[in-house]
């Protein structure tokens, strides 16, 4: 096993598929590699069954285009990788060129903790083919796990119904960078803090923990172990009380909070890590006011998720405290987001972008051409629709949105109060032109965007469909544009 400061460098100019260096290396060959070109990034389905998605992962791309560059010792990698025929892979000349390559591309983005939904583009990069081609992989790994992770943790919070979540997974999570990406993303989606210290080093993220069963098991007795957690950490005593008996583990935390009090410090609480969490939230609670500690937070844990913890609430379990762990960093029902990076448009001689269209057999993976953006329209109640549009075409004042897949389903922006486009500049030339929010203010935005959505668009199951999709006019061009493909295709 190589160390981590060799796999995590300045650079990681290697995190790619083969096929994006192969692509670049064919325009390079072809005279192509200048070729100016528009891709966008876009998914096409809301995960778990929900109403909408919540942007993250944008700051790592960032940092990625940022310190992007081929290494001396990357280089000489890709010199030995060989062909079919076992000659060298890649031309000398093709290495030398990506040695000193320095991006040109420019870069809109929806900000992070932005509410997004299916075919709207998160990013737009436009340069040369060759810079677009090569961010593709490392865009999508970054933008869809994260946006995944914090659509999750949203719908955590949701269900929580304002009592703090905390993100306990890094123990379960996919790696190294799953754990630390994962607790950064449910943080935006709206989690309280999380066990994960590094990421509360590295993001500025509140950190939390108790202590864990061996704790308890290391002593003696229960309650003996209590009392010398209390003696370590006056001031940080959450007891896990079901090691052995749950409540007979309540009724020990009550003997050690009632000799914290003499010590002049008070029992935060308890966590239940399994069993039935209401029914024990309950018995638990009656305990804990019997013996006047009604301030004491009950914390539970145990493999939870948005609907155990909405069943829990309409149990009426008294539950104070979430701790979220595997179902959270690992998106335990839907893995992955789906991400896709589709070319949209080339430029022509004459400085006209000429758009391009990916066909299907399936309507919902047919791309959307064109130079793209997002228009949001708004009432004094909240979000109203979004309209994706062309930029190089003029935009209606109150356009007619069609949706994507189900061309009958439109939406008229007539009672919009307000809009605004989502897409804004990050990279201009190469360089960073933007620069990222607090992390605390991008999970500010989440929550003021969910409050912009009604309710019926942020309930669990069965949502409403928020009215996004194409202006019309775009709809129409990528109806014609299909025709025009299948027909040079047969």
């Amino acid at each position: 096993m190589r160390p981590l400061s060799d796999l995590y460098r300045s650079s990681l100019a290697l995190l790619t598929d083969l096929y994006q260096l192969s692509m670049a290396y064919g325009y390079w060959k072809t005279g192509r590699a200048h070729d100016h070109t528009v891709f966008q990034l876009s998914f096409r389905r809301q995960p778990f069954g929900g109403g909408y998605s919540v942007l993250a992962g944008l700051s790592t791309v960032l940092d990625f285009v940022e310190n992007y560059r081929f290494q001396p010792d990357d280089l000489a990698y890709l010199e030995g990788l060989l062909g079919n025929d076992d000659r060298a892979l890649f031309d000398p000349r093709f290495l030398e060129s990506l040695g000193a390559l320095k991006f040109s591309v420019d870069i809109d983005a929806i900000p992070e903790g932005t509410t997004v939904f299916p075919h709207e583009p998160l990013l737009r990069v436009e340069g040369p083919v060759l810079e677009c081609q090569l961010l593709e992989t490392a865009l999508l790994n970054f933008v869809n796990f994260q946006t995944l992770i914090a659509t999750k943790a949203a719908r955590i919070v949701e269900a929580s119904a304002g009592d703090p979540v905390y993100e306990f997974g890094l123990r379960r999570a996919q790696g190294v960078d799953g754990g630390l990406s994962a607790s950064r993303a449910a943080f935006i989606g709206g989690c309280a803090g999380t066990s994960n210290v590094l990421a509360g080093k590295l993001f500025g993220i509140p950190v939390k923990g108790t202590h864990a069963h061996s704790w308890v098991m290391l002593f003696d007795t229960e309650p003996e172990a209590f009392r010398r957690y209390a003696e370590a950490l006056p001031n940080n005593c959450v007891f896990l009380v079901d090691t052995y008996d749950t409540l007979e583990g309540v009724r020990h935390a009550i003997e050690v909070g009632a000799w914290l009090r003499t010590q002049g410090h008070e029992l935060v609480g308890i966590r239940l890590d399994s069993g039935d969490l209401a029914y024990l939230s309950i018995e638990a609670r009656k305990l804990l006011d019997e013996a006047g500690f009604e301030n004491a937070v009950i914390v539970a844990s145990n493999d939870l998720d948005e609907r155990l913890i909405a069943s829990l609430k309409t149990q009426n379990a008294p539950i104070h405290v979430f701790g979220v762990g595997t179902k959270l960093v690992t998106a335990y029902d839907q893995p992955a987001l789906g991400g896709v990076y589709k070319l949209a448009a080339v430029r022509a001689a004459d400085g006209t972008y000429e758009p391009r269209v990916k066909l299907s057999e399936q309507s919902i993976k047919v791309s959307t051409p064109g130079r793209l953006q997002v228009r949001r329209y708004e009432t004094e109640d909240g979000f109203l629709a979004d309209a994706i549009y062309d930029i190089d075409r003029a935009l209606p004042e109150r356009p007619i949105i069609v949706d994507p897949v189900e061309p009958l389903r439109t939406r008229r922006t007539t009672e919009a109060t307000k809009s605004h486009d989502l897409l804004i500049p990050v990279v201009r030339s190469g360089a960073r032109v933007y620069q990222d929010p607090p992390l605390a203010a991008m999970r500010s935005r989440t929550q003021t965007q969910l409050a912009s959505l009604h309710p019926s668009v942020r309930r669990l199951d069965h949502p409403h469909l928020f009215p996004a999709g194409l202006e019309e006019s775009l709809h129409h061009r990528r109806a014609e544009l299909v025709l025009r493909a299948r027909g040079s295709a047969s």
